[in-house]
């Protein structure tokens, strides 16, 4: 389906330059709309036997159990909803397995143990769940041409069973290479285009090209068969948006878009096949600056402030991925990230990103205006080097945050312009266990920075685990965080987002303290969670960041 092409930003990729903003006000109100839940009258399931037998079918795609397209004309012709009812405390969503729709073939997977899936979420009070929508499954092989057959397949099903859907956009690469089960790489149109100009991919000093998102360096230059990344981005979304229409509001109430790997606003800063173990061990990562389109834009700004010098490339002294931060140059405590030319760096890397985030967030709003739709974007949980002063994992992801800057509160400013929530994971991890493997480690410390930056800009936070741990500890973590988004800091609208639905999740022992969990989160104003915010879990850079921190502008 042709689609014509929007307007290119009036802004340059190569413009960005070191100058603060003075207006942090947020232009546009937030568009907020009221959270329901549609509940049946179902008889209790012998969960785990049903759920888990259906394994016989995991390879198969037309074990239908009345979910075929039918159904989908069905829902589609007659797009009314099931009645509606409020639900109490903090709605729990579960985000459906990587391989939901087969690659390369575009089918709906295991569709009998979807069904029985979907029977039991419904039936353990999940408010809904969360469903990828992979640019490289839907747009594979030209541009302009989308199927959506298969995620229609599983909106329907969410109907069927009165769960909502959260539909992310996901214009980034899953797995590592052909080999890895989950692979679904960027559409082949994309990938061919990258191997004819390289630059249309992240590098690093050593050359090491990444291939999981395209360089924001080229967000608005006509690098994809005449089209702009960002022009894609927005013609993938306003496709999904018409063939979806009947759902909105009812059945699909949020809408998460992509806005680098992994879904996250961040510049992928680990070489890809290290992703399994990376964020478990204190690397620094690497800048991704290399590419000849990120370096036009540095080279620019650099001419700008008449600094020559300060072109052509990242930092120095950087280290490598493994080093000890006190052993660099420029990441120990008293380094070069704490000079003018590291703000002026550290500004301009981490503002090619704020626009980047501004560019998306600006179309996706336009395109999903007047529509009951939430929308939300996510930025990551990189918490290795949280007690350091400068942070050098969270820089080089492209967060200008450190012990006395506040990197957040920008991106939740650029949310809050245009109605989004933000997301961060991490909500179950605790400081204690992770101090035994990294000392200077503090997801908590990290969450609740975003929680203070959320409540700031006054924009609803989505929680996300960064693991299916279904432990009891887990659990309670969530909770307190979520309490103290909630209840300590009065906050706007929560819900969570628990990743990911798999088969041990609907054993007996696992799937009882899930539903727990639920129905914790749901009688979330009765329930009481043990909090202990003490002095050292409250060394906030956001506490006393200056009012213009983290924000700059287009030269």
């Amino acid at each position: 389906m042709a689609i014509a092409s929007p307007s290119a930003p009036s802004f340059s990729a190569t413009s960005i330059c070191y100058t603060t903003r003075t207006d942090s006000t947020p232009s546009r109100s937030l568009r907020l709309t009221p959270i329901h839940t549609r509940l049946y009258s179902r008889s209790r399931l012998t969960l785990s036997c049903q759920l888990n037998s259906s394994s016989s079918a995991s390879n198969g795609s037309d074990d239908s159990d009345g979910i075929d397209g039918g159904d989908v004309d069905y829902e589609l012709q007659h797009g009314s909803v099931s009645p509606q009812h409020h639900r109490k405390g903090w709605p729990v969503f579960i985000t459906l397995p990587i391989d939901a729709v087969s690659f390369p073939e575009g089918r709906m997977k295991r569709k009998k143990a979807m069904v029985q899936s979907f029977r039991a979420l419904a039936t353990g009070g999940v408010e809904g769940v969360v469903m990828e929508v992979w640019w490289g499954l839907v747009e594979k092989e030209s541009p302009r041409v989308y199927n959506w057959q298969a995620y229609l397949e599983i909106v329907a099903l969410a109907k069927r069973f009165g769960l909502k859907v959260r539909a992310v956009m996901a214009f980034h690469q899953c797995g590592t290479d052909a080999d890895d089960p989950y692979w679904i790489p960027l559409p082949q149109w994309v990938r061919e285009e990258i191997d004819k100009d390289p630059d249309l991919a992240y590098s690093d000093r050593f050359g090491r090209r990444n291939m999981e998102y395209i360089s924001l360096g080229c967000d608005v230059l006509p690098v994809l068969h005449g089209r702009s990344p960002i022009q894609a981005y927005t013609e993938f979304m306003r496709s999904f948006r018409d063939t979806f229409s009947p759902f909105f509001g009812g059945v699909i109430t949020g809408i998460q878009v992509g806005m680098g790997p992994a879904g996250e606003l961040r510049y992928p800063s680990y070489p890809l096949q290290k992703q399994a173990w990376t964020w478990r061990k204190p690397e620094l990562g690497e800048f991704q600056c290399y590419d000849k389109y990120m370096l036009a834009s540095l080279n620019a700004c650099a001419e700008k402030v008449g600094k020559r010098e300060w072109a052509n490339r990242g930092p120095t002294g950087a280290g490598n991925l493994m080093h000890d931060p006190e052993g660099t140059e420029f990441f120990r405590s008293d380094g070069s990230w704490n000079t003018p030319y590291g703000e002026f760096f550290l500004a301009w890397y981490s503002g090619m990103l704020l626009l980047h985030c501004e560019r998306i967030c600006r179309e996706a709003e336009t395109i999903f205006r007047d529509i009951e739709v939430n929308l939300s974007g996510k930025v990551a949980g990189i918490h290795r080097h949280y007690f350091t002063r400068s942070h050098p994992s969270e820089l080089t992801a492209g967060y200008y945050n450190t012990s006395i800057r506040d990197g957040f509160v920008p991106i939740a400013r650029v949310f809050g312009r245009y109605g989004f929530s933000m997301c961060c994971a991490c909500f179950e991890m605790q400081d204690a266990e992770e101090k035994r493997k990294n000392p200077v480690s503090s997801p908590e410390g990290f969450v609740r920075q975003v929680i203070l930056a959320a409540k700031i800009c006054d924009i609803p936070l989505q929680g996300e685990s960064s693991s299916s741990s279904l432990d009891y500890e887990s659990f309670q973590q969530v909770l307190k965080m979520s309490k103290f988004y909630s209840d300590v800091l009065g906050g706007a609208t929560f819900s969570f987002n628990f990743v990911r639905m798999d088969r041990n999740m609907f054993d007996f022992r696992n799937w009882d303290s899930f539903t727990r969990f639920v129905k914790q989160m749901s009688d979330a104003k009765n329930f009481r969670a043990e909090l202990s915010f003490g002095e050292d879990d409250m060394q906030l850079s956001s506490l006393s960041a200056p009012a213009t921190d983290g924000a700059v502008l287009a030269c």
